[in-house]
């Protein structure tokens, strides 16, 4: 009987795709399905679930309360499979692929977008990438893209990028709201929040000397890809590491009102671990992918983050 309320693997793959995409045709060509394939995998996992699991809204789909819960277990369970299949290979080689870890919004946004220019220059290099670190897998993996101050005892981190926060929102938000002319309009919009990162509205008003800053409301999310989405979709202003974003500001999906940001102590950082030499291929990845920051940042930008870690 428990079994009948067990999602299907491909549902799994197909909701979090939709919470990561944001749309049907976004995912389905992720997934290398059809549109119609993606329709029926929700419907038939909304059905068991009995619950819808997102909300259709004309920015695209943007997942319910029921829907954030089976988005969060749909990646730990997937993310696990994952792992599975890494341990399972690596008993086949006989030379050891380079285990990556990756955020999900970093390898979505930036990495991944860039590897293909990696593997072309450097095809012997095997590398295998894994979205979820657990304790245990983060002990197995050769490098891991962490967010934070840059200190973890034992891991030597190198700065990739994200020091640049800024603050951004839908323009039809803003307009909504009056428009933002003064420090003080901001206390008029709702604020979009990650739960798990440092980046807070406290640091903003601190960077800004905003005394006793607080917004009309803060929604927080457990993704940093749904609060990008929930401020395309006007549902407030949010703080984002401008890198992740460069596209939706070119095409003025969200703007940064009045050049508004701060410089923060927390980014993405490549690190390695410490007490451990690094392989050949490992010191390539890792010059490749550092040059690679190097090009999509100021390069200002990098001396001053290398100043804060120091």
């Amino acid at each position: 009987m428990a079994r009948t309320h067990l999602p299907s693997t491909i549902g799994l793959r197909v909701v979090a795709a939709l919470a990561q995409h944001g749309t049907v045709s976004s995912a389905a060509d992720a997934l290398h399905l059809t549109q119609s394939a993606v329709s029926k995998q929700l419907k038939n996992i909304e059905m068991l679930v009995g619950a819808a699991l997102f909300d259709r809204t004309n920015q695209g789909l943007s997942p319910t309360e029921a829907g954030m819960i089976y988005v969060e277990q749909a990646r730990i369970a997937l993310g696990a499979m994952e792992t599975a299949a890494v341990r399972v290979a690596t008993l086949r080689r006989s030379e050891p692929a380079i285990r990556l870890h990756v955020l999900p919004i970093l390898g979505d946004r930036w990495f991944m977008p860039r590897f293909s220019r990696f593997a072309e220059l450097h095809p012997q290099i095997e590398v295998e990438f894994t979205t979820f670190a657990s304790g245990d897998t983060v002990e197995e993996a050769d490098a891991v893209f962490r967010f934070g101050d840059g200190q973890w005892p034992g891991w030597q981190a190198d700065y990739v990028l994200g020091r640049d926060v800024i603050l951004v929102g839908s323009p039809q938000l803003v307009a909504r709201g009056g428009g933002i002319d003064s420090l003080e309009d901001l206390r008029r919009y709702p604020a979009l929040e990650h739960r798990q990162t440092p980046l807070r509205w406290s640091d903003f008003a601190q960077a800004l000397h905003l005394d006793e800053f607080v917004p009309a409301r803060i929604t927080r999310f457990g993704y940093y890809s749904l609060v990008i989405r929930a401020a395309i979709g006007g549902q407030g202003l949010a703080l984002v590491p401008r890198s992740l974003i460069p596209d939706e500001l070119a095409s003025g999906q969200l703007i940064n009102p009045l050049g508004l940001g701060y410089a923060s102590r927390n980014c993405y950082w490549l690190t390695t671990p410490a007490n451990k030499a690094l392989s050949a291929g490992l010191v390539t990845l890792r010059e490749w992918l550092l040059e690679e920051a190097r090009q999509s940042e100021p390069l200002e930008e990098a001396a001053l983050l290398q100043d804060v870690a120091s």
